[in-house]
């Protein structure tokens, strides 16, 4: 019960590593604010976990839906320790063939919500004067670029580099500010890019699983909970000293 008493607000809560965060936090004693514009399986992710698991629909995009969710880790639990800026989305698809359009949205999704996840949570984390812990969602994908996904490789760079600045900035209030990078971790949203990925290369899934797979020198894929046992230690007394980095939780795995 390491987290016991804390409220944590987790953006894409309701499926994949987000879930995994929810759930492994709540079975660690915290309370939990799912945030989620899939409201109906966020509040599936919920049921089991009972009164200290709360449900706030939001488009993470605009600042008001991102304040009302940290409003109600307030209203309802009393406080906030932990934010977590899971969500995010990725395009398969060749320069050529990318569109500003494409490129705005993942940008808007994968690096505007996280600056203003950032700011509503530390907003929130001063007034109330007890410290805290931002997390936001990196990859591997943001120490270097690859073929095909530019635009995430881009937004995932960007993550690292304002998890450093925010660190620089909140420290004198305690916050700590750190990102974490998955490598593949086996979530629903796989079968996404098994889509994109064979329309955009003409390999099937079982091509793309086993290329990707053969990049893990581990020898799996990760899953949610390897990404949430990081988070947790990320947010515990422990990591007290620990801001402004970005730690990996990928098997060893090597470029392509």
């Amino acid at each position: 019960m390491k987290h016991a008493g804390k409220v944590i607000v987790v953006t894409g809560g309701a499926s994949g590593i987000g879930r995994g965060i929810v759930e492994r936090f709540v079975g660690e004693g915290a309370s939990a604010v799912i945030v989620d514009i899939d409201e109906a399986t966020a509040r599936e992710v919920a049921a089991p976990l009972g009164d200290r698991a709360l449900v706030v629909r939001a488009d993470v995009t605009q600042e008001a839906d991102l304040e009302a969710a940290c409003a109600a880790a307030r209203s309802t639990f009393g406080r906030l320790d932990v934010m977590v800026n899971n969500v995010g989305i990725i395009q398969i698809k060749s320069l050529l063939d990318s569109t500003p359009e494409e490129w705005r949205k993942i940008l808007d999704v994968n690096v505007v919500s996280m600056f203003l996840g950032c700011k509503v949570a530390a907003r929130h984390m001063i007034e109330l004067g007890n410290g805290g812990v931002i997390l936001n969602a990196a990859s591997g994908a943001g120490r270097r670029g690859n073929k095909l996904v530019s635009a995430y490789c881009a937004t995932k760079a960007a993550a690292i580099n304002m998890t450093q600045s925010f660190a620089l900035e909140l420290a004198p209030h305690r916050i700590r500010v750190n990102c974490y990078q998955p490598g593949h971790i086996e979530t629903p949203l796989w079968d996404d890019l098994a889509v994109a990925w064979q329309k955009a290369t003409g390999q099937g899934k079982d091509e793309m699983i086993e290329l990707f797979r053969s990049t893990v020198p581990w020898g799996r894929f990760g899953r949610p909970d390897d990404v949430a046992a990081v988070c947790s230690f990320l947010a515990t007394d422990e990591a007290e000293y620990v801001t402004g980095q970005a730690i990996a939780m990928n098997g060893a795995e090597m470029l392509f």
